[in-house]
């Protein structure tokens, strides 16, 4: 029961986050992508392609706090395995464009560890039986 708390709340803790920095990325890109690590902001027509970031991070965090509210339980672990690739390839592109390396593993890959240990917590789950259903209604 406390491992589907915990799966339940990095889920909807990392949704709303990655929401909140994809906004922030179609709000104020350049501000915004100071902090992701790397060694240059893009300026001038090239800041478009942060709008594009902050697309990919409001749509990733929707599609999780969708499968979450449906209930959608193993789905979301898989989503979440699966969105982990995100923050991993993130740290791996600061690192390689030698970036700040705090930012790298202390963001990204922190992220990418949270984000998989949800969804390995997810796909754990065992689905609630019919006997637990009735328990908990009563």
């Amino acid at each position: 029961m406390i491992t589907s708390r915990i799966a339940t709340a990095l889920s909807l803790l990392g949704g709303l986050f990655i929401i909140y920095v994809g906004i922030n990325y179609l709000i104020v890109p350049e501000a915004t992508a100071a902090g992701f690590g790397l060694p240059a902001v893009p300026e001038g027509d090239a800041v478009a392609f942060l709008n594009l970031k902050g697309v990919r991070d409001v749509v990733s965090g929707l599609v999780i706090l969708g499968l979450l509210a449906t209930e959608q339980r193993f789905a979301l672990g898989v989503a979440m395995l699966a969105t982990s690739l995100t923050p991993f390839g993130d740290m791996a592109t600061v690192l390689s464009w030698h970036g700040s390396t705090a930012t790298a593993l202390g963001v990204h890959g922190f992220t990418a560890v949270l984000v998989a240990l949800a969804g390995v917590l997810l796909i754990r789950e065992r689905p609630a039986s019919a006997a637990d259903r009735r328990l908990v209604v009563a």
